[in-house]
């Protein structure tokens, strides 16, 4: 049952970021950092650990869980190191991730060339 909840609210959450883009004059980072903030705000708010709780990755791969895991290490930082969490906790919760971005997009430049119409 997760997996279907996890389709549903993952696309769900596509759908809207797909309205923002058709809908309104937003750019894509702006609607980008509204994705983020969302889940922060929902995070804080304790909301979107529900969302998790319901649909797993279906709520956490997309940006607004970015902003949720984000607030959640910022809260654990916090908790743990006093006032300095607030700066160290979001990087601490977020490096796994970011590392693994930044490793896999090093190899896909490594192994692919890019066509001609698409460098600049």
């Amino acid at each position: 049952m997760t997996i279907l909840w996890a389709f549903i609210i993952g696309g769900l959450i596509c759908v809207a970021g797909q309205l923002l883009i058709d809908l309104t004059q937003l750019t894509p980072a702006r609607i980008l950092v509204i994705f983020v903030v969302a889940g922060c705000l929902l995070s804080g708010m304790g909301l979107y650990q529900w969302l998790v709780d319901l649909a797993g990755a279906g709520a956490l791969v997309p940006l607004p869980g970015f902003g949720h895991v984000l607030a959640q290490g910022v809260k654990k930082a916090i908790d743990e190191r006093g006032w300095i969490g607030i700066f160290t906790g979001g990087f601490a919760a977020m490096a796994g991730g970011v590392t693994v971005a930044i490793v896999f997009g090093y190899i896909a430049a490594l192994v692919t060339k890019p066509s001609g119409s698409a460098a600049m």
